[in-house]
């Protein structure tokens, strides 16, 4: 009898999602305030509305070589959370191909890929929209 209420506790637990999990792959909308960035050296983009929890409201997404931003090659980039931990994702943004593209990380970000068509919205306002996923190469 203890052997099957423990069977029954199990398999119980495998249906329950968690709560800190997310979707291993799926769509990508979010919205960003460019008021950070003037083309200098630490320039920067502020998250303000993410559909996928990982990204969080208050992260930045800091251009390491901002004058290449408009060029074909584009910038690479590093999107880094707000607050404590190693959470970041590495990748590299061109606004003359409209595109940014993810390729990793570290904690929240191991695994992480995504590909976002960047768009102007209004303002220092952009938007990403686009699809993610967290699965090794």
């Amino acid at each position: 009898m203890k052997l099957l209420a423990a069977a029954a506790l199990c398999a119980a637990a495998t249906l329950v999602p968690s709560a800190a999990g997310s979707p291993r792959s799926g769509n990508l909308h979010a919205t960003k305030d460019c008021t950070g960035f003037d083309g200098a050296a630490g320039s920067y983009c502020m998250i303000t509305s993410s559909s996928l929890p990982a990204i969080e409201v208050g992260s930045k997404i800091l251009y390491l070589q901002p004058a290449a931003l408009l060029t074909p090659q584009g910038t690479d980039v590093v999107l880094d959370l707000p607050g404590p931990g190693n959470n970041a994702a590495y990748g590299n943004c061109s606004l003359a191909v409209g595109r940014c593209t993810f390729w990793g990380g570290t904690g929240k970000f191991t695994w992480f890929h995504a590909s976002v068509a960047v768009s102007y919205l209004s303002g220092p306002n952009w938007a990403w929209t686009g699809t993610y996923s967290f699965t090794p190469d």
